[in-house]
């Protein structure tokens, strides 16, 4: 991407997130990675009158060969943790995400914002107020239901007890202290209670397996029991999902997180195909989508930390909050919701 735009949206993120003369923005990479978007975002905290750093940790010295999540580089260092505990903001270009060195950082006050997905999806899905006042309005929504139930032509029937875990909102940007949000993003999510999620998902063609980054191909029924996957059943896609989980060897792996839908109407279904390089935020956004979370939930202050995670956007659900209705066959229902254009 032109250097030039990509410190022209670097800026104009930094100033969504409110960021001003007399704050510190940290910048933090890992090797190599992402170096043209460390530059743009210092270029843009000092256009702001910012003063910004960048910290850069070393490249992993090696992989499982899964996508484990919580692991920060920052565990061994915390001198690192300590001086971007001083930062107002910090851009995270490596995906601190369940760590807890991210949550110490936020704990401190200071707003992260992760951005790790390619640059042109970055320009399209610019976020906006318009589209963090509808993400709000879902949140508000959901903090205020009990019970959560999915269901889809399929044959999804799962019911989620509400009430343990706060809600979250994922709108791209941050400009209050401690917040984390992703750019790009538009979804609301809470968790059912520990023991409080049961019933059947079934997957369908077209539905999404991230970290895999892949289309479901064939059926996929899940039977949860009392918040823990008891069964995965169907052809390739099922065997895959099974072998994934079963390589962390923690039985962790199989239990029920974060759930929730998105909201951003000019997120794209087909996104993978055109960003193979990004980690699926476009997938996790794109409206009308439900997906629910396998693995950790301390995100949400639960104490499931097992380094096995799954993302699951699904087409064509319906979910109810309290048996009231708020998307019907893959389509939000609720007027605040809903784009200008669709209300």
């Amino acid at each position: 991407m032109n250097h030039n735009l990509l410190n022209e949206m670097c800026l104009r993120q930094l100033t969504l997130s409110a960021v001003h003369e007399g704050e510190t923005v940290a910048v933090l990479s890992r090797g190599s990675e992402r170096s043209d978007y460390a530059d743009a975002f210092l270029f843009a905290a000092g256009q702001l009158g910012a003063s910004a750093y960048h910290m850069r940790l070393p490249e992993p010295s090696g992989s499982s060969g899964a996508w484990a999540v919580g692991e920060s580089g920052l565990a061994t260092n915390p001198r690192a943790v300590e001086a971007l505990q001083q930062a107002d903001m910090l851009v995270d270009l490596t995906f601190l995400l369940f760590s807890k060195e991210q949550f110490a950082i936020q704990g401190a006050g200071t707003r992260v914002l992760t951005v790790v997905e390619p640059a042109p999806l970055l320009a399209r899905l610019m976020p906006t107020p318009e589209l963090r006042e509808r993400v709000e309005v879902g949140a508000e929504l959901l903090a205020g239901a009990g019970a959560m139930r999915i269901t889809s032509p399929a044959g999804t029937d799962v019911t989620y007890r509400l009430g343990r875990y706060p809600t979250m909102s994922e709108y791209g940007y941050t400009d209050q202290p401690g917040r984390w949000d992703h750019w790009p993003a538009a979804f609301v999510f809470t968790g059912g209670t520990d023991d409080g999620v049961d019933g059947t998902i079934v997957l369908s063609p077209g539905d999404v397996l991230l970290p895999f980054n892949t289309y479901v191909q064939t059926p996929v029924t899940l039977t949860i029991e009392k918040g823990f996957i008891t069964d995965i059943r169907g052809g390739l896609d099922a065997e895959l999902l099974s072998s994934y989980i079963e390589s962390f060897e923690d039985p962790r792996g199989y239990g029920m997180s974060h759930v929730g839908w998105g909201l951003d109407e000019r997120a794209k279904w087909h996104g993978l195909t055109q960003f193979p390089g990004g980690m699926g935020m476009e997938l996790r956004s794109f409206y009308g989508n439900v997906m629910f979370s396998i693995g950790p939930n301390n995100e949400l202050g639960g104490p499931n930390d097992t380094p096995c995670h799954f993302d699951i956007p699904m087409r064509g659900c319906s979910l109810f909050l309290d048996d009231e209705p708020v998307v019907v066959d893959g389509d939000v229902v609720i007027p605040d919701m809903r784009p200008a254009g669709r209300r």
